[in-house]
């Protein structure tokens, strides 16, 4: 905890203060005695209840003058609150090899699983976009706060044959610029080098996370650590999520090659992201879910005087009460 006004915390030393009036207080012995016709009886009551119980509304009262002189001081608290991000892309393998039985009931429907997990954890008002990518990538949803539009993208993902790492990759990229991807030369068919596009929006640097999940390696398209390298030179952190394994199974029906993790590792690493291994559709799940509070959660100090003054006002009722039920009946 922290105070945004810490100077006001010198007004603390009044409840020392307090104590040590009320303490006075007790230390005096009236100049003359008072009769009551029921002291007896008082004196009873007041061995059979115990010393403690007189003092119980000025320990109160106390602790309620502590709360108020704390919420003067405008006290801090570490909280989550969305993270200052602009956009954030999914971008998925659909390739054949994601119907591999490896992960229950396949990797495909438990990344579709992971993702809408993600897509619930975030911030609502956080725009997101979802890239699909086999052989070719395509822009299923650009980035958008519409979560239902979302969800219903990520439950009709099918399957596209082929992998092409650095097209999901790039595509996501052009997504988050808001451009479109350069076209390759009409005359050799070669892709056109990669450079910012003339309509493409200004990225501040890390408000932009890219989440590529793949289970193989690339047999087509652009160069995936090209495109990662132009990710980085916008300002685009991309966290990479290798699903299945890096050799090949025995013991349950998988499809396609290997993954290839080193290629992942090298994608996350140069753009400032991190790479993460599922073996399971629950390792799977908690990846994503983690990720969601990255991306789109931060912990940062928020005044919260107001819970300070319904403390203080909780406890000057209690002291309230606890004076009339202890109030001696003559």
């Amino acid at each position: 905890m922290g105070f945004a006004m810490a100077p006001a915390l010198w007004a603390l030393v009044l409840v020392p203060a307090a104590a040590a009036l009320y303490v006075a207080h007790l230390r005096r012995f009236p100049r003359d005695a008072v009769l009551h016709p029921r002291s007896v009886a008082l004196a009873a009551a007041a061995a059979r209840a115990g010393p403690w119980r007189r003092h119980l509304p000025a320990a109160l009262l106390l602790f309620a003058l502590t709360a108020a002189l704390l919420a003067l001081a405008r006290p801090t608290l570490p909280l989550p609150v969305p993270a200052d991000r602009s956009v954030v892309m999914l971008a998925m393998d659909t390739s054949g090899s994601m119907r591999s039985e490896d992960i229950a009931p396949n990797r495909l429907e438990a990344a579709k699983a992971a993702a809408r997990a993600f897509v619930a954890a975030l911030p609502r008002g956080l725009r997101v976009g979802l890239v699909a990518f086999g052989g070719y990538a395509e822009l299923v949803v650009p980035p958008t706060t519409d979560r239902e539009r979302l969800r219903a993208a990520i439950d009709g993902l099918g399957f596209i044959r082929r992998t092409a790492i650095g097209e999901g990759l790039l595509e996501a990229v052009m997504a988050i610029l808001g451009a479109s991807r350069p076209a390759p030369d009409p005359w050799s068919g070669a892709p056109t080098p990669l450079v910012v596009p003339p309509d493409a929006r200004p990225v501040r640097p890390g408000s932009a996370v890219i989440v590529l999940l793949s289970d193989g390696r690339s047999n087509a398209g652009v160069d995936a650590l090209e495109v990662a390298a132009f990710a980085r030179r916008q300002g685009i952190v991309v966290h990479t999520v290798g699903v299945g394994q890096p050799y090949a199974a025995g013991n349950v029906w998988t499809i396609g090659g290997t993954l290839d993790e080193e290629t992942l590792r090298e994608i996350a690493a140069a753009t400032g992201g991190a790479y993460f291994h599922a073996a399971s559709a629950r390792g799977l799940h908690q990846i994503y879910r983690r990720l969601a509070r990255d991306v789109g959660w931060e912990r940062r100090p928020v005044e919260v005087p107001a819970l300070a003054a319904l403390v203080a006002a909780v406890a000057l009722v209690g002291a309230l009460g606890t004076a009339i039920v202890l109030r001696p009946v003559g």
